[in-house]
């Protein structure tokens, strides 16, 4: 199985002067543990994981005036959708993040997570009227 096969698409791209509680917000909404920020002076994207936002809180940061930027993760490894989810497992394992921003045509498409990965290779789960015997 390909990482284009497991990866979200629904790829929430905010900028760098984001607040991580703005970023905090958009990420629940949406049900999502990561954050692709895009910042246009640099022509760079990172990742701003959940994770990083509940370091910063723990650590007794504001997140109201706490910028994406401050916290985005820049040295990312990118994934390509014609990965396999074996190659994209030993990336997140190597590099130990749960995350990887797939690009295609140099922008990005997507992102694959360890819970997609899990996902892929896990059986179906019985529907609960197949666990009554």
């Amino acid at each position: 199985m390909l990482v284009r096969d497991a990866m979200s698409t629904m790829v929430l791209t905010i900028g760098p002067a984001h607040t991580l509680r703005q970023a905090a917000r958009l990420m629940s909404a949406r049900r999502i543990g990561a954050a692709v920020v895009h910042d246009p002076d640099t022509c760079g994207l990172g990742i701003l994981t959940e994770r990083d936002i509940l370091n910063a809180v723990g650590a007794g940061q504001d997140p109201d005036t706490e910028t994406a930027s401050a916290h985005t993760t820049t040295d990312v490894v990118f994934a390509a959708p014609e990965w396999t989810l074996e190659e994209a497992a030993a990336a997140m394992t190597h590099g130990g993040f749960r995350h990887l921003i797939v690009l295609d045509n140099g922008g990005p498409v997507g992102v694959v997570s360890v819970r997609d990965i899990i996902r892929c290779w896990s059986p179906a789960r019985p529907r609960p009227a197949e666990l009554v015997g």
